[in-house]
């Protein structure tokens, strides 16, 4: 079954409840939350996604989909875990080693929230062979993480197919979940490589109709 997680990067100010409310009717299946700290990536979210992620918890039952692209993994998933997130994911490239990835993966499990660990475009794919069986979510960056309404890149959707293949032939249950780039003309292609859940902001925030555009891209 196919999922989509609505990035809320570029919900307006001003209309944030207007948004929330009707991405819950149109029935998307988790807000994704983009957290940038401005040093792993140039643009600066933090408090921006801590203030939204904390509305939405008042406001609605849905799932939060924490995508930490931060330095700082630790201190962001102690500071986001007050949201009680679903799924709190973190970047392989900001750890330091091997421990301290399977550090960040108890602590979240420890805070009771599934577990995803991320990759960017550059990174190979088989960097994150050795973590699958301790996550439940694989992030394939489908754009070089940072910023929203870019383009897939598509040598990312072979990455997709990789990490698929991986993941089956190991007898895993790990959730492949592509974000970047994903709209009407792009999500069959990720899909058919194996991608069961969705990342998509602009496409669906920019979309008349949230609920038309969210069933197209399932």
């Amino acid at each position: 079954m196919i999922e989509i997680s609505t990035s809320i990067l570029s919900v307006k100010k001003g209309e944030e409840s207007k948004t929330f409310i009707a991405l819950e009717q149109a029935k998307t299946d988790y807000f994704h939350i983009d957290v940038m700290d401005g040093k792993f990536v140039e643009k600066d979210t933090y408090q921006k996604m801590l203030e939204y992620a904390s509305y939405i918890k008042r406001i609605s039952n849905l799932p939060l989909d924490v995508h930490l692209m931060v330095k700082d993994v630790k201190e962001a998933i102690l500071d986001f875990s007050g949201v009680e997130p679903n799924i709190i994911t973190f970047h392989l490239e900001a750890c330091k080693n091997d421990e301290e990835v399977m550090e960040m993966i108890k602590l979240i499990k420890d805070l009771n929230c599934k577990v995803g660990i991320s990759v960017k475009p550059n990174t190979p794919i088989e960097n994150v062979f050795k973590f699958l069986p301790y996550v439940h979510l694989c992030l394939v960056m489908t754009v070089e993480p940072g910023k929203g309404g870019q383009t897939l890149l598509v040598d990312m959707v072979n990455k997709i197919e990789t990490l698929k293949d991986y993941i089956d032939k190991q007898g895993l249950e790990t959730d492949i979940e592509a974000d970047g780039g994903i709209n009407l003309r792009t999500a069959d292609s990720v899909k058919q490589a194996g991608a069961n859940i969705l990342v998509s902001g602009t496409a669906i925030l920019s979309a008349t109709n949230y609920k038309t555009i969210i069933d197209e891209l399932r």
